[in-house]
């Protein structure tokens, strides 16, 4: 499999999920500068960058306050929304924005659309996309259910397990589990591009 049809996932790290923010995930910031050596890999490579944020309205199901399950994060065009400060997308990096529905959570990019409205799946497919390396924020949530529907898309994948973080340590672990047994590979460092995803083509 050539560079051209793989393509690395950066989820959701944005500064509301890092120190500081209103939904701050344990080791988040951590992971920010191994998720830059990624990108920086993933460009040499000449791989696709996607970038995923949370972009949620002020009013959503998805809310404490509206009877879901998290307090209030990544609202739209605010600061909480951006990218974290430190990470380094390149100039092409594609935004895939998710969460804007206030009737769903939002947590997988295949819920997400291109700047032009073009749905993540099919984005992917246009571009000739198969195979996806995964990285960001949260494994047990965000991570956990992009992989999944990637799988279910029939599309390879690896997980950057050096590049990713999840609020509960325990359901993080089984998340990962529940993620290889679906078919999901796990890659770790700057090997991950040449061993793993491409092996398995």
């Amino acid at each position: 499999m050539t560079a051209e049809q793989s393509a690395l996932l950066v989820a959701d790290v944005q500064r509301d999920f890092c120190a500081g923010g209103t939904l701050a995930v344990p080791g988040a910031d951590r992971i920010v500068p191994v998720v830059n050596g990624h990108i920086a890999r993933a460009v040499a490579r000449g791989m696709t960058v996607y970038a995923v944020r949370d972009w949620h309205p002020a009013v959503t199901k998805h809310f404490k306050e509206f009877g879901g399950p998290w307090p209030p994060h990544c609202i739209q065009n605010t600061e909480g929304a951006r990218f974290h400060p430190k990470l380094l997308l390149p100039p092409g990096a594609i935004i895939i924005t998710k969460g804007a529905d206030p009737t769903a959570a939002g947590y997988s990019a295949f819920e997400g659309v291109t700047p032009e409205g073009r749905p993540f799946l099919e984005d992917l497919r246009a571009r000739g996309i198969r195979c996806l390396f995964v990285s960001g924020i949260a494994t047990d949530y965000c991570v956990r259910q992009s992989v999944l529907d990637a799988l279910s898309a029939e599309l390879e994948v690896a997980i950057l397990d050096d590049a990713i973080a999840g609020v509960d340590a325990g359901e993080s672990a089984r998340a990962i589990e529940q993620m290889r047994k679906r078919g999901a590979a796990i890659a770790h460092g700057s090997d991950a591009y040449t061993v793993h995803c491409h092996a398995r083509s």
